[in-house]
């Protein structure tokens, strides 16, 4: 025989016990004392058991040894009613989604954009690391990040949008670039502008040595700025203060590279599809 509990005869039955009889109880549980009394037999009747003892002498209650039985049943199953009831009106807690962004790219445009993203989706939190694209694809590979944008080659491996960035040779107001070696203001190794200028000027026939390595943006901006070494920059980190180089400086143009949203070997969550969605609307190209 199997009882199906009902939490408000639970309640009351815990109420008369609380209170030492059925007038407080009423009382308790804004029911009428004939209420209460009607709840405790309906309960007793589905159990099969006495529960309760009352005292005519002085209108308290005792408990059988099976409604001593039940009390301690009955505290726990409200205790948990109350709290899933409690869970359930607070708000969920918001999904985190982790997102990878190039070094050289998380500047105020892609901050604009993500914080425009995190206050219209308070349901998400979105934990944003910066770093390069090789360091990026490392945290993909390993699970500790969802999504990452990475600048590569073209159609270098499945992404799930892409958008085409211009490269541009540049340099300071002091001309370097007829310098022997040629001085080059770089990221650190792994950086596709750093791989692609050194192999175009040793396809020049011309030497070269790094003058200034920087992990930042506006380190390599400013190092080419101020003269130290010249660059291969998309086109939107081009500075007024820089120069730009062609051909007839003796520095061909570069086929464009590419900016690739990609995600990680695991399945997204819904909540990282959304923003990848997002980034993929709104994320005009570089």
């Amino acid at each position: 025989m199997s009882y199906g509990f009902d939490l408000d005869l639970l309640r009351t039955f815990a109420a008369v016990i609380d209170c030492g009889g059925f007038t407080k109880a009423a009382e308790r549980v804004h029911l009428t004392q004939s209420t209460v009394s009607q709840q405790v037999k309906k309960l007793e009747a589905n159990l099969g058991h006495t529960l309760l003892l009352r005292d005519k002498s002085t209108g308290g209650v005792q408990t059988t040894e099976a409604g001593e039985l039940l009390l301690s049943y009955t505290r726990r199953l409200l205790s948990t009613a109350d709290e899933a009831s409690e869970a359930m009106r607070k708000p969920a807690a918001p999904k985190t989604v982790r997102l990878g962004v190039p070094e050289d790219f998380a500047g105020r445009r892609l901050i604009d954009l993500l914080s425009g993203f995190s206050a219209a989706s308070p349901h998400i939190r979105l934990d944003t690391v910066s770093g390069l694209s090789t360091e990026l694809k490392r945290l993909l590979d390993a699970g500790e990040i969802d999504l990452a944008l990475i600048k590569r080659e073209p159609g270098d491996g499945a992404a799930l949008a892409t958008w085409s960035e211009e490269l541009i040779w540049v340099e300071g107001g002091q001309p370097t670039a007829g310098s022997d070696p040629v001085p080059l203001a770089v990221f650190p190794v792994g950086c596709i502008y750093r791989d692609r200028a050194i192999r175009a000027i040793e396809r020049s026939g011309r030497r070269w040595r790094i003058a200034y390595t920087s992990q930042g943006l506006m380190g390599v901006q400013a190092a080419v700025a101020s003269g130290l070494g010249i660059s291969l920059l998309p086109s939107d980190a081009v500075l007024p203060e820089h120069r730009l180089l062609s051909a007839d400086d003796g520095f061909e143009p570069q086929p464009n590279s590419e900016l690739a949203l990609v995600k990680g070997r695991t399945r997204l969550s819904a909540e990282a599809k959304f923003l990848g969605e997002f980034l993929t609307d709104n994320l005009a190209a570089p």
